[in-house]
């Protein structure tokens, strides 16, 4: 069996290989290897630009109802530029007609037109065009109500009161339209057409050479949550906001990419409100700061699975709880479950939900481990068992007590103050939801205070021997890291402040360590002293 040294060098090795290939594919994406023969001035295997010829081209958006045309009825013209400059930037809002098959949950589409001034675009060879949806399905957010008065924030929509249930899609506008033209004069391979671009592509035949058209592109990731509007039966006309700018080979290619994962994402079962944290991601911070975006994900999932690993070591091979405050473990236990609740109530990202669920389930287990409680089943009844405590653990429950006393008297008054605060001035969907976010508030606002037993327990018993240190030094670089991250994911606010609490806390347990010097007559984590482990290893020689 491999050691778990060497265990963890094997991950760190595959961890690297996994960067180093990543970006390299990163590199093979942005990089397109020009046409050779073009430095030559040759033409054969070139494919050339159109746009390089300076054409005059007109900008043209219509809507219709159906997802393809062959001509100029039933569509509706929202945009004309005809003076199209490729390398100015635009934005305009237009309003939409929305027609009446729409009104009842139809789908309406933008058919984008470039083509050359003043020429219609069914009668232009050389026109370019590209369809998107405007209309996609979503459930509406629940209406918040005054939990005392029934009083709401605000007038429900005519569409959710005509649904039987809340959870029902319904049809939503999206309210913005982005355009890119990739406005690169650059020569490709005709042999080695990149497959990402090589879609979005028109080839015309000019003379002896082939010219690709303009490449016009819908950037699909501007489409946030947060821009759509829902369409209820009585809406006539909706705003859209057609916004333009050009965009490089490169970015293009990368922008590709990840329209495509999140694609992917979506049929994996992935919602819309969690396709669009993604989004976020991408559309909300500049190239280079998404450069820095990946290696922090990399290196937070690399901590993420040291720490899990030295984690359920740890309590796995704990046979005492010496040192260790069976409080603060409760605790956690108790605020992990709460937060992963709060999480799921405010249908928060899965990017968050699934490691806050899955370190629910830890602590769940870390419980019975702290409690020594053993499961029998008597037929389909449980029955739960409880092992004894020795002297010395005995004298750390009572620490622990001592430490769990004096923050009842802080603790209790703030957190029911909290929740009938609350209860009085904020809107909430359900009780369940007030009683989650209650509970979630004091979790944020007072958790730390709970990690003081731990830290009052140390001080008595003047020693951090006892605890998983390997775990909490993963756990802490992922902390800075979550830092990071708390301005980039979408996350509730008071999820986001607690991760700059946690750095308080760890700089604290840091100063313990430092102030505690080793005793190797002391027990460690694993009940075990350093000079009990040097006898056993003597009498065996």
């Amino acid at each position: 069996m491999l050691s778990r040294s060497s265990f963890t060098s094997l991950v760190v090795g595959v961890f690297a290989v996994y960067v180093a290939h990543t970006c390299w594919v990163m590199y093979g994406i942005v990089y397109t290897r020009p046409c050779p023969a073009a430095a030559d001035g040759a033409a054969g295997g070139c494919v050339w630009p159109y746009l390089a010829r300076r054409p005059k081209l007109q900008l043209s958006v219509y809507t219709t109802t159906r997802s393809s045309i062959g001509a100029e009825s039933n569509i509706d013209l929202v945009l004309n530029v005809e003076d199209f400059d490729i390398e100015s930037k635009f934005e305009r809002t237009v309003n939409v007609s929305v027609p009446k098959k729409t009104r009842n949950n139809g789908t309406l589409y933008a058919f984008v037109f470039l083509h050359h001034a003043g020429i219609l675009p069914w009668h232009d060879g050389k026109q370019v065009h590209i369809v998107s949806p405007l209309t996609t399905y979503m459930v509406p957010k629940p209406e918040e109500i005054n939990l005392l008065t029934g009083e709401s924030a605000t007038q429900q929509i005519e569409a959710e009161k005509q649904t039987n249930a809340l959870d029902e899609p319904v049809s939503h506008w999206r309210s913005r339209l982005t355009l890119n033209v990739m406005v690169e004069d650059f020569v490709f391979d005709g042999s080695s057409l990149p497959a990402d671009v090589h879609r979005y592509m028109k080839m015309v035949q000019l003379g002896k050479t082939v010219h690709y058209l303009p490449i016009l592109f819908i950037d699909q990731l501007s489409n946030r949550v947060k821009d759509l509007m829902v369409i209820n039966r009585s809406t006539t006309e909706l705003p859209l906001t057609v916004s333009y700018d050009k965009i490089s080979l490169g970015k293009l290619r990368f922008w590709i990419h990840m329209q495509d994962a999140v694609y992917s994402l979506q049929q994996f079962g992935f919602s819309e409100k969690d396709a669009d944290e993604v989004k976020g991601i991408f559309v909300d911070t500049n190239l280079y700061f998404l450069a820095l975006t990946f290696f922090v994900a990399a290196f937070h999932l690399l901590f993420d699975f040291l720490a899990f690993k030295n984690d359920i070591s740890f309590w796995k091979k704990k046979r005492s709880m010496i040192g260790m405050s069976t409080k603060a473990v409760l605790w956690r236990c108790f605020s992990t479950v709460v937060i992963f609740l709060f999480l799921l109530d405010e249908q928060t990202s899965l990017l968050v939900l699934i490691p806050a669920g899955i370190g629910a389930v830890i602590e769940l287990w870390k419980v019975k481990k702290a409690l020594k409680m053993t499961i029998r089943w008597q037929g389909l009844r449980p029955k739960f068992q409880f092992g004894a405590y020795n002297d010395s653990e005995k004298k750390t429950e009572e620490y622990d007590a001592q430490a769990m006393k004096y923050l009842s008297y802080l603790l209790y008054p703030l957190c029911i103050g909290g929740a009938g605060y609350s209860l009085l001035n904020v809107k909430y969907k359900s009780w369940y939801s007030w009683l989650i976010n209650s509970f979630v508030n004091g979790v944020y606002a007072f958790g730390f205070l709970f990690m003081l037993p731990q830290l009052f327990v140390n001080y008595k018993m003047k020693s951090v021997a006892h605890l998983p240190w390997k775990a909490f030094t993963y756990k802490a670089f992922n902390t800075f890291i979550d830092d990071i991250f708390a301005f980039i994911i979408t996350m509730p606010t008071s999820h986001r402040l607690a991760c700059f609490r946690d750095d308080v806390v760890f700089l604290v347990y840091l100063y313990q360590r430092w102030l505690y010097p080793v005793d190797k007559s002391r027990v460690n984590e694993y009940g075990e002293s350093y000079e009990e482990k040097s006898k056993k290893k003597a009498h065996r020689e």
